[in-house]
């Protein structure tokens, strides 16, 4: 098992949080790993300026996982309010994955929700085309609800799509 510690993300952070994010999900870096969108999108996953907005936002939180020092996983937890947290940004490099670590943070995550924001459910959404991606989370007890969201294809912010059809599910699980 990888030796992990794992800390809460500030300020300072946010230059080391976004390649790790843009390398786990996008461009061919992003390959080396199984989870990654870099067939479904382009461009980057998410900008600095969010990241500088998500830790200095108190109803956000994103927990980095280290280890001897380096940045190699985070996972980010939303308080939407009554009683439902949101889990977004799960992130494990693209080398390290299949390790565990990935379950590691979905728990920290968890228990921050419950903890923090007396969160009794998480809810994500996940890009519908990512089937193998899916069965993980329902394997870690995340339901799929029937619901799904458009996917936001005209913001870049959001990444570039390289088809049309993209759409994401709505799974849910409760923290009790």
């Amino acid at each position: 098992m990888l030796e992990v510690v794992f800390r809460e993300a500030m300020a300072p952070d946010v230059p080391s949080i976004q390649p790790l994010v843009h390398h786990a999900y996008r461009g061919d870096r992003a390959r080396r790993g199984w989870s990654h969108e870099a067939d479904l999108l382009d461009a980057a996953r998410i900008d600095e300026p969010a990241l500088y907005e998500a830790v200095a936002d108190p109803s956000q939180t994103i927990l980095l996982a280290e280890r001897d020092g380096e940045l190699i996983g985070c996972v980010q937890v939303t308080d939407k309010g009554e009683g439902l947290a949101y889990l977004g940004m799960l992130t494990v490099q693209a080398d390290l994955q299949d390790q565990g670590l990935g379950r590691r943070l979905i728990a920290e995550a968890e228990t921050l929700a419950r903890t923090r924001y007396a969160a009794t459910r998480m809810e994500m959404t996940v890009i519908v085309q990512r089937g193998e991606l899916i069965e993980w989370y329902q394997r870690r007890g995340y339901v799929l609800t029937g619901e799904t969201r458009p996917f936001p294809a005209t913001d870049p912010r959001f990444g570039i799509p390289r088809r049309n059809d993209l759409a994401f599910v709505v799974m849910e699980k409760p923290l009790v």
